[in-house]
């Protein structure tokens, strides 16, 4: 990725962020959806304790995310035992991006979780729990314990996804972008679920989407070369990733060519 193309993303990346907090500070889109999800009569989240929610799209398919993102470092490994002969130097810079995303998105995000003081949507008073409900920069009441529930975690075990559009860059930033926007939708999904059930707000979950664009670009800006980059092994020796150059084999008309001449 050329430098101009990654300041003008990490540009909107701010700017996003910018809405982001002036959503999470100065409107009332957080509690609106999560009332509508709540029943005040029984004062629960309804969707909570559904089988389908909880066990299928919360446990099956974050068991199934992980089991996706294993597919990456195991053709990398192939790759390697095969004498780098099974992937292109593209392919293979493209798929260190994607395994490397599979970890560093998760990561990144439960290392935030962990010095949030952000509860969840079900501990809060206003749902029939015991926490304050807190805004994006306030601090934490004394006496209260730490939530740890900002940003939504279940989202980034498929937000990785959309690391698979770095097949193609630099070279189609369009199918990129679309790619990039297609990957992204699961985590949306899982995290819209776990706003159904009371876990997270919607604003915890694009602040997950945030981060792993984030990571995301940071990852492509110093894996993949931007157009007319020198040399790959370069690009790749600079990330600290396996390069392997093969040397150029002669066509045996090249090769009689060069018998010829020392002739």
């Amino acid at each position: 990725m050329s430098q101009r193309r990654f300041l003008a993303c990490l540009a909107m990346l701010l700017c996003a962020a910018v809405v982001l907090v002036l959503i999470g500070r100065y409107t009332e889109l957080d509690l609106m959806l999560a009332d509508y999800y709540y029943d005040p009569a029984n004062a629960v989240f309804p969707w909570r304790a559904d089988w389908f929610f909880e066990f299928v799209m919360h446990h099956l398919v974050k068991a199934l995310m992980i089991a996706v993102a294993m597919v990456s470092p195991l053709a990398l490994l192939a790759d390697r035992v095969l004498g780098y002969t099974l992937l292109s130097r593209h392919a293979r810079r493209a798929i260190w991006v994607v395994a490397l995303s599979s970890v560093s998105i998760p990561l990144a995000i439960s290392v935030t979780k962990y010095f949030s003081i952000h509860h969840c949507p079900w501990s809060l008073s206003r749902y029939g729990g015991f926490a304050p409900y807190l805004r994006i920069f306030d601090a934490l009441p004394q006496g209260v314990s730490a939530g740890r529930c900002f940003p939504a975690g279940h989202a980034s075990s498929a937000l990785w996804l959309a690391s698979v559009c770095a097949f193609w860059l630099p070279a189609k930033p369009v199918r990129a972008l679309l790619v990039f926007v297609a990957g992204l939708l699961p985590g949306l999904a899982l995290g819209w679920v776990q706003q159904m059930r009371g876990a997270h707000f919607l604003t915890h979950t694009l602040w997950s989407v945030w981060i792993a664009a984030l990571v995301i670009l940071l990852l492509t800006r110093f894996i993949l070369p931007g157009r007319g980059a020198g040399s790959g092994s370069e690009a790749s020796q600079a990330c600290g990733l396996p390069v392997h150059e093969p040397e150029a084999i002669p066509v045996d008309g090249a090769r009689e060519e060069c018998v010829d001449r020392r002739a």
